[in-house]
């Protein structure tokens, strides 16, 4: 992992409030309310384009971001980041930025570094509407973002992000069969899942036989510990964390 420090001030501007004379909080001057301004925080927002000097590039992965409790975190099309958050009024700040290692393909990694640079552009006009957001920098580069929908426990392929974010584990729970399956970051696991008041009750797991770099593998068998016990489950948005009765913890994201 690498330490990137950049800061980047995103302004906020709510395209659909009427205008305010002499308004004060959520009242208007005459004492009637008026709609509180579309947030940007505690929305897991995709990115879908960059433009940059008058060209677009499209996003070719999970590129995301979510800003809330005082963190920034997401994913620039290949790495992961994360970044100190701090909000004020209509605008917020981010700093302290750190990304993993990973190298990928030559056009996610070029997305990455135009829409990291675009990120740290100094400060971004920020305007909502209709689930959309658009970042603006003073020279006029953009990057276009849309609210993801809350993601489904069932159907979803879900990418684990811990105990480790580089691991390629991913798990889909299937309603219709009332099973789990995917990948334990080295071997394809399926299982019986029973979803109750919370809980996921994991049957014994049926694995592939092969071997892996060690790191996956130790990923693997923190993983193959949820199995044959009852987890409790909790989704907030994309992310879904699993916690079993010894209280250990693995985190997924829902894939784009």
């Amino acid at each position: 992992m690498y330490r990137q420090k950049q800061r980047l001030t995103l302004t906020v501007t709510a395209l659909a409030l009427a205008p305010l004379a002499a308004a004060c909080g959520d009242e208007k001057a005459d004492g009637g309310s008026v709609g509180a301004a579309p947030p940007i925080t505690g929305v897991h927002w995709s990115v879908d384009s960059v433009t940059v000097d008058g060209t677009t590039h499209r996003s070719p992965s999970d590129a995301h971001v979510e800003i809330t409790d005082g963190e920034a975190a997401g994913n620039y099309g290949c790495n992961h980041f994360n970044a100190k958050a701090a909000v004020e009024g209509d605008s917020i700040e981010l700093s302290d930025a750190t990304t993993t290692g990973m190298a990928c393909e030559d056009k996610p990694m070029d997305f990455e570094r135009t829409l990291a640079r675009t990120l740290a552009d100094g400060a971004l006009k920020t305007e909502v509407k209709d689930g959309r957001l658009t970042l603006t920098t003073e020279a006029g580069d953009r990057v276009h973002l849309t609210k993801a929908a809350d993601a489904s426990l069932y159907g979803t392929k879900w990418q684990v992000t811990s105990p480790t974010s580089q691991s390629k584990a991913h798990l889909t729970f299937d309603k219709k069969t009332g099973k789990v399956s995917g990948s334990l970051g080295c071997n394809k696991v399926n299982a019986k899942a029973t979803v109750s008041d919370g809980h996921i009750t994991l049957g014994a797991p049926s694995t592939t036989r092969m071997m892996c770099d060690a790191s996956l593998m130790n990923v693997e068998k923190e993983l193959l510990r949820l199995f044959n016990s009852t987890v409790s489950y909790e989704l907030d948005h994309r992310t879904l964390s699993l916690t079993s009765e010894n209280d250990a913890v693995v985190t997924a994201v829902a894939d784009k």
